[in-house]
């Protein structure tokens, strides 16, 4: 490396302390022999580092070098590295601490699982209830997630002594640290089982395919997410289970278009209605009603009837019902309608109504 101690470490001269310990904590644990043993060179490089950083972390040391090219009035800028610049608390954040007593590994939850669900916009409309089937692990029910045949054979790690991690130390300029590091025989769990459950092999945990019911509330929208908690895979010696997350697919209809929680449908009415007006039975997602045309309506009037739409998630209000009027016009007539329409035709051209 670089016989520039801010070569070294990648700061600038006037870099602050911290921006010198933080270079120096991503090198350190960068070229760390430990961390690198396939790696000839990372022990000089490490040791590089340090004296870059024990020198520019002390202020007195540091401006004898800014001045000098050394950090003592010997010319030794590597003499005499000591603990006074904070690096404890550098070494803890990078190696996990110091001293005795390891911590046991929290238990995390067991995974999260994904599944989608198809429904019809007559189930969006009124809520409903679906069994689905998930093939996942579920704790095992021989051993209650224990991992053990019996609560007996669940022993305190005689490695760790239940603490989950064991104590090493390691050489560096500073000094000699304990360093702390996961118990090879627990895996840092801080106990061992002696005769293992049978029916899980002593993972606490066997997979299986559940039914699990899925309440689906009315008023919901392709995209949405239901959460069922505690139904995603169990964790391993009877850690909590993970969270089963639903997302919702609601099928298209063939008469009727969602738009938010309104439902817009066509419906085809006889040109004399549209004419003389009239009222009309609609199909809803759940019945009928009924409604007024007025007289004069014009093909694509849209007549509202409300809330008869989509009921609003999670209130008692829902959208409406909207429909859109289709006049159709006949293809083929009868002569005596034939002659009445002639009729209307000439009433109309004299009256001016068009």
């Amino acid at each position: 490396m670089s016989n520039d101690y801010y070569e070294t470490l990648g700061v600038a001269k006037g870099a602050s302390k911290e921006e010198i310990k933080k270079a120096y904590k991503i090198l350190a644990k960068k070229h760390h022999p430990d961390l690198n043993k396939d790696d000839p060179t990372a022990e000089q490089k490490f040791k590089d580092i340090s004296e870059a950083a024990t020198v520019l972390t002390d202020d007195q040391k540091r401006q004898q070098y800014d001045q000098f090219g050394n950090a003592d009035s010997n010319g030794g800028a590597g003499q005499g590295f000591g603990g006074g610049a904070g690096f404890e608390d550098i070494f803890g954040d990078i190696f996990g601490g110091f001293g005795g007593g390891g911590r046991r590994r929290k238990p995390t939850r067991g995974s999260d699982l994904q599944y989608e669900l198809s429904i019809t916009l007559e189930e969006a409309y009124a809520g409903t209830e679906k069994t689905i089937r998930i093939p996942k692990y579920d704790t095992c029910e021989d051993c209650s997630g224990s991992g053990a045949e019996n609560e007996s054979d669940v022993e305190t790690c005689s490695t760790c002594h239940g603490q989950g991690a064991v104590n090493r130390q390691t050489r560096t300029p500073f000094g000699v640290f304990n360093m702390q590091a996961t118990c090879p025989s627990c895996k840092g769990e801080g106990k061992t089982i002696t005769n293992p459950c049978l029916s899980c092999h002593g993972s606490g945990r066997r997979e299986v395919t559940k039914n699990i019911k899925v309440k689906i509330p009315k008023g919901i929208h392709s995209g949405s997410q239901l959460r069922v908690q505690n139904e995603g895979e169990a964790g391993e010696h009877g850690v909590p289970p993970g969270d089963l997350y639903v997302y919702m697919h609601v099928q298209d209809h063939d008469v009727f278009t969602r738009k938010q929680d309104d439902i817009i449908t066509k419906h085809p009415i006889p040109f004399s209605m549209a004419a003389l007006g009239g009222e009309i039975d609609v199909p809803t997602l759940d019945g009928k009603a009924t409604v007024k045309v007025p007289a004069g309506t014009t093909a694509g009037t849209i007549l509202r009837v409300k809330g008869r739409g989509i009921p609003h998630l999670g209130r008692s209000s829902s959208g409406d019902l909207h429909v859109v009027m289709d006049i159709k016009v006949p293809k083929k007539l009868s002569k005596k309608a034939k002659l009445l329409l002639e009729d209307l035709d000439k009433e109309m051209g004299k009256k001016g109504w068009f």
